[in-house]
Formats: structure tokens, sequence, C-alpha cells
């Protein structure tokens, strides 16, 4: 059963924002080598578990907001359901190489939301 397996933070100022959610939150953000702005965020539940993976970086459109990505065994497969159920999908088949693809929707109610597919072999 799919379930939320990652999350994306958007932000204005990503240093800013990584800040805040370290101190509130207490989690581990690391910024890894490259040109994009974009870290990495490792969270714990209550008791010290292993939490949600996350990531965080610069806002790409006016009203983007946190978004939860649900793991899917086919982006494409759960694209066509999203949109026989009648919602959106807002961004096709994208691919993440190295890590897999996503697929970003759209529910009835206007709520946004990611499809990720897990796949190392991805190019």
């Amino acid at each position: 059963m799919p379930t939320i397996v990652h999350f994306d933070v958007a932000a204005e100022n990503p240093e800013r924002a990584k800040k805040f959610y370290e101190k509130i939150f207490g989690w581990k953000i690391i910024r890894p080598p490259g040109p994009i702005e974009y870290y990495l965020i490792e969270t714990k539940g209550l008791k010290g578990e292993d939490g949600v993976a996350g990531g965080l970086g610069k806002r790409g459109a006016p009203n983007q907001k946190i978004t939860n990505y649900f793991g899917v065994e086919s982006v494409e497969k759960y694209a066509q359901l999203v949109e026989e159920a009648h919602g959106k999908v807002l961004q096709r088949k994208m691919i993440v190489p190295g890590w897999g693809y996503l697929t970003t929707c759209e529910d009835t109610e206007g709520n946004v939301f990611g499809l990720w597919e897990e796949d190392s072999n991805a190019r």
C-alpha cells in the first residue's frame, strides 16, 4: 500500500529555512556536493527511530508549498489512476538519476502531492 516516503520543503531562502527546521525539530539537514542548492533532510520519530526522509530547495513556483511523495511501484500507473479518479497530473514522469522517478499531481480538492518510484538504475 502506498505511503509517504519523502517530503520536499519549498523555500525562498533555503539556508534560512534550513536553520529554522534544524532549530525547531532538530532535523539533520545537509547539502550534498553539486551546483543545485538542495538539501537532504533526515528526521527521527519521538522515540528516536528513523523518520521519513525529505529535501529542501528553492521554491520553483510562487504557490509551491511542502509536498508529500507517496511511494508507488510505477509513477506512470498511478498517474493514470489519478486521472481516472478526476485528479490532475501536473508534472509527468521525471527522472532523478540514480534515485528513481517522480510525478506531481493534484487531487480533487486542489492538494498537490507527488508520486515516487524508487529505481537506483534510473538514468
